[in-house]
């Protein structure tokens, strides 16, 4: 597949997440963004939307409020945010690369599937535009050490786009819970396994009434070398290209065979 050097120098950068505007993460990210350019653009969601996938909101409009110059936020889902960017506040120039991120906390193995953070950067992807999501693994403690991403990012990204990627496929980049000197490098990394979700927790509320909060993340079933639960366990910077098609090819010619 042709591969799609980003130029850097100058380029105009979103950048957006699924913890909302106000993140710790986004701040980071925003800060590693400038030091490639100055045309750099914040549009991302007003609260935190982490788990609402590629979802798009259909049935009640936006808001898209101006916070100060170049930064924006959107009452919907970080693939909305992405759409009123390249549509409406950066319709004069749709952006050279899109940002999203760095999230508080993994996006590994099944976490594509749910994760707004990927989801942002693959609605950038089918716009046409370059795009990479980042991650930052966050240790029991809950204290994200941000630095290692703030740190490692800047060359990360630099290399990323020097090389280049599919148009098909965004880059899902993983920083281990472990502060900068601890990292022990960068792997490209195939997706693990781990399941969210499974854990449904019931209780009542003061009236009564039940609800169910969906549990934590399960154990990692394949932590092998070369996944990308592997590469954080071991303290490395996890680099894991994301198609867009998921088609199962060798299924496909079975049907192919049964059909004909």
């Amino acid at each position: 597949m042709t591969h799609r050097p980003v130029d850097l120098d100058g380029a105009r950068i979103l950048v957006t997440n699924d913890d909302g505007y106000a993140a710790d993460g986004i701040a980071v990210l925003t800060r590693i963004a400038r030091t490639f350019s100055d045309d750099v653009w914040v549009v991302a969601p007003e609260t935190n939307q982490s788990g609402t996938g590629h979802s798009v909101t259909l049935l009640r409009p936006l808001r898209l409020r101006q916070i100060e110059e170049q930064r924006f936020a959107v009452d919907g889902t970080p693939t909305d945010c992405v759409l009123l960017a390249v549509h409406e506040v950066l319709k004069d120039r749709k952006p050279t690369l899109v940002l999203s991120g760095v999230n508080q906390g993994y996006n590994l193995g099944e976490d594509v599937r749910y994760s707004g953070t990927i989801s942002a950067a693959m609605e950038g992807m089918v716009l046409g535009i370059p795009a990479i999501a980042l991650s930052q693994f966050v240790p029991p403690d809950g204290k994200a050490p941000w630095a290692t991403a703030e740190t490692h990012g800047p060359d990360l990204i630099r290399r990323l786009c020097a090389g280049g990627w599919p148009a098909d496929t965004v880059i899902s980049v993983n920083f281990p819970p472990c502060g900068p000197d601890e990292i022990t490098g960068i792997r490209a990394t195939t997706q693990g396994r781990q399941k969210t979700g499974d854990e449904v927790i019931r209780g009542t509320d003061p009236r009564g009434r039940p609800y169910f909060w969906v549990g934590a993340m399960l154990k990692a079933r394949d932590a092998e070398p070369g996944t990308d639960i592997a590469a954080v366990r071991d303290k490395a910077i996890s680099v894991t290209p994301v198609a867009l098609d998921t088609t199962d090819r060798s299924t496909l010619e079975e049907l192919k065979g049964a059909f004909a």
